[in-house]
């Protein structure tokens, strides 16, 4: 099995794709924690056309510092499903197969080797938030919000989040190894689909509770805050729900992807 996990970690060391997307997801979620900031701390000022502020004051900050959770999980997410289908893409499965021939043995080891990974992406994704929301607080006149705890702990949160959709992506990759279908519908589904979704059900007094159990909004219940729940437009779960929620998606893909493309014959 350590043989399977360190060729695993050589697997994704060896090329770029980890350090760049890790790069792109630091600048655009720095872009979308400065901008949310700005934003939401100026119209509470009135200007913005005399716009009444959707968040509440007292969860700016904790808005800011989930932007991750709420806007950028999608790079934590996509990484982990590419790990498994890049395999398939690149047709070295059958190399990886009868290297180690047991493929649970595969896909576990895949699992482990992207923990530390998992990890890096959710302390970078917070100090993102940190390093660019703290000063455009202050500089809106709010102040950066960091003298209680409940930021740190939203920050400390948002990582672990951001981590657990790593593991998630693995599961979802186990599924539809086809890389481009699985990037394609992850985008769709989180850029587009759920956020859509999200604001319907919210809209729908008798459906409402529903949005609490959908992928994203489990992350953010990890978090604790996210601007959707800020703005009224969703609850969230309790953090230890949220987690076993998403994890429990993760688990289900990958279970249902293990039973049927994981077992197929590779041609």
């Amino acid at each position: 099995m350590r043989a399977a996990i360190r060729s695993e970690l050589r697997k994704i060391l060896t090329t770029r794709l980890w350090w760049v997307l890790l790069l792109i997801m630091i600048g655009t979620i720095a872009l979308f924690a400065g901008s949310l900031a700005l934003a939401m701390a100026l119209a509470g000022d009135g200007a913005s056309g005399g716009q009444e502020l959707t968040v509440p004051p007292d969860q700016l900050a904790l808005t800011v510092y989930t932007a991750g959770v709420t806007l950028g999980y999608v790079f934590p997410l996509t990484f982990g499903a590419i790990v498994v289908t890049q395999e398939f893409r690149h047709r070295t499965i059958e190399t990886a197969v009868l290297a180690e021939p047991s493929r649970a043995r595969i896909v576990l080891a895949k699992l482990v080797a992207t923990v530390p990974f998992a990890v890096l992406y959710g302390v970078a994704s917070s100090a993102a938030t940190l390093a660019v929301g703290a000063p455009a607080l202050a500089l809106a006149g709010d102040g950066a919000g960091l003298d209680g705890t409940d930021a740190w702990r939203a920050l400390a949160l948002s990582a672990v989040a951001m981590a657990a959709w790593m593991i998630v992506g693995v599961g979802f990759g186990t599924l539809v190894t086809n890389q481009v279908v699985v990037i394609v519908g992850l985008l769709a589904w989180t850029q587009l689909v759920e956020p859509i979704l999200r604001i319907a059900l919210g809209l729908w007094d008798a459906a409402a509770p529903v949005a609490r159990f959908l992928p994203g909004a489990a992350g953010e219940a990890i978090a604790g805050s996210s601007f959707y729940s800020a703005s009224g437009l969703s609850d969230l779960l309790p953090a230890w729900a949220g987690l076993l929620v998403l994890l429990g998606y993760g688990a289900v893909a990958a279970a249902v992807g293990w039973l049927t493309t994981m077992r197929r014959d590779l041609t």
